[in-house]
């Protein structure tokens, strides 16, 4: 039996598992200056195909777009106990890799259980968990060198649904999860676009965000990782 591997926190086309963080500037968002914005924001940057796919650049690109071709990668799946709610049992699957503003929800079907948010800095993806199925992945917006989120496990401490950041000029804040007395939660009102970066916290579409913070308790668990990857059958903190 195969399955797809992930960066904790949410899925791309090597579905990578993300652990999750939060955007702290909400509207007031800084653009961010990185090696990786810019090789994303290059209109000629396309993924190596294949030596077997034959390509024809004016039937398969065009200017506006960047496609990505890729292959999937599998592993075998390790035996794992079903019942251990912090054990990864699902994967979505999506195809591709998830851009900015992109969004996927599903519950349909999954028990109920405790919830897991992981982030993760590198992919820069929030995944949501429930009894250890991932039934939600966003791209996010993370911080700067400068403002960096943080790595670690944090459990939610509040939960604000018309909060504003006083710190940044009053950028709206819907429906934060706090992470942090000092400031970095996961929460909307965020431009989530490419040029765009946080002052450390997590920032997701509003309807990504919204059904996240129905969910969420005071108390769940959210894991931020630098490039940390796993597949079904990984434990989550528990």
């Amino acid at each position: 039996m195969n399955a797809l591997l992930k960066w904790i926190g949410g899925s791309t086309f090597v579905a990578f598992v993300l652990i999750g963080t939060a955007v702290f500037a909400g509207n007031s968002l800084e653009a961010q200056d990185n090696d990786m914005s810019a090789w994303l924001a290059a209109d000629d940057v396309l993924a190596e195909a294949p030596e077997d796919i034959d390509l024809t650049l004016d039937e398969q690109f065009t200017p506006e777009e960047t496609r990505f071709i890729s292959q999937e990668v599998v592993q075998d799946v390790p035996a794992f106990d079903e019942e251990n709610p912090f054990v990864i049992k699902r994967i979505l699957p999506i195809e591709g890799p998830i851009k900015y503003g992109e969004w996927h929800w599903d519950d349909e079907g999954v028990p109920d259980g405790p919830l897991v948010v992981t982030v993760d800095l590198q992919a820069r993806v929030i995944s949501v968990f429930r009894n250890g199925y991932e039934i939600g992945a966003a791209a996010a917006l993370l911080g700067t060198e400068e403002h960096p989120t943080p790595v670690g496990i944090f459990p939610i401490l509040t939960k604000e649904r018309h909060n504003i950041s006083e710190k940044y000029n009053n950028a709206p804040m819907p429906w934060t999860l706090r992470l942090t007395w000092d400031g970095v939660a996961i929460h909307g009102g965020s431009t989530v676009e490419l040029g765009y970066a946080s002052h450390g916290c997590i920032g997701v579409p509003d309807e990504f965000v919204s059904r996240l913070y129905d969910i969420a308790q005071v108390g769940d668990t959210v894991i931020i990782t630098d490039g940390v990857t796993a597949t079904i059958g990984t434990p989550l903190a528990s």
